[in-house]
């Protein structure tokens, strides 16, 4: 576990916990922090996954929560184990590892919680031998674009996903 205070209240970032945390809790999370994009019309897979769509996702990988003292999820980012069979070929890539469903609570947001998240997946990946670590978003979430930028992430190509009303970018960054 993983801990750290912002704001005088103490954080900690833990794996969920599919026996005992809340996976209704954790797809809430999301439906509001995701809600912007969807008020811009960008059809994220996050903006309206169901529950069920929220548990199955747990094969993929492993999902990392961020807590508080009360052990409400207040972030989460998901660390993908296995990839899809229609992504980009660097998704494949054995040497880079893929996160997703990267999510903080709206009114937490721009306090350093989405960085310690970030801190932290990428401390897994270099610690597990990845070289590098790779992502996608709207082309049109020009406020994403621009943190993952700042984190040291650089576009590499355009993609299509199928289930979107947008076109992402892929976007890599070298641990």
């Amino acid at each position: 576990m993983n801990s750290f205070i912002i704001n005088n209240t103490e954080y900690s970032i833990r794996l969920f916990d599919v026996q005992n945390d809340s996976v209704e809790e954790l797809t809430d999370l999301l439906h509001r922090a995701y809600k912007p994009l969807a008020d811009k019309g960008l059809n994220f897979i996050a903006t309206h996954q169901s529950v069920e769509y929220t548990r199955n996702y747990f094969r993929k990988g492993e999902c990392y929560i961020l807590v508080n003292p009360e052990n409400k999820i207040c972030g989460t980012i998901f660390y993908y184990l296995q990839t899809f069979h229609d992504a980009p070929e660097i998704f494949k890539d054995n040497d880079t590892v893929l996160f997703g469903k990267f999510a903080v609570e709206p009114s937490l947001q721009k306090a350093g919680i989405g960085s310690k998240l970030m801190d932290f997946t990428e401390s897994i990946a270099k610690s597990r031998g990845k070289k590098q670590m790779v992502l996608d978003t709207s082309e049109n979430a020009g406020h994403l674009i621009k943190y993952y930028e700042k984190r040291g992430y650089k576009y590499i190509h355009h993609w299509q996903w199928p289930d979107v009303n947008y076109t992402s970018v892929v976007m890599l960054k070298q641990l």
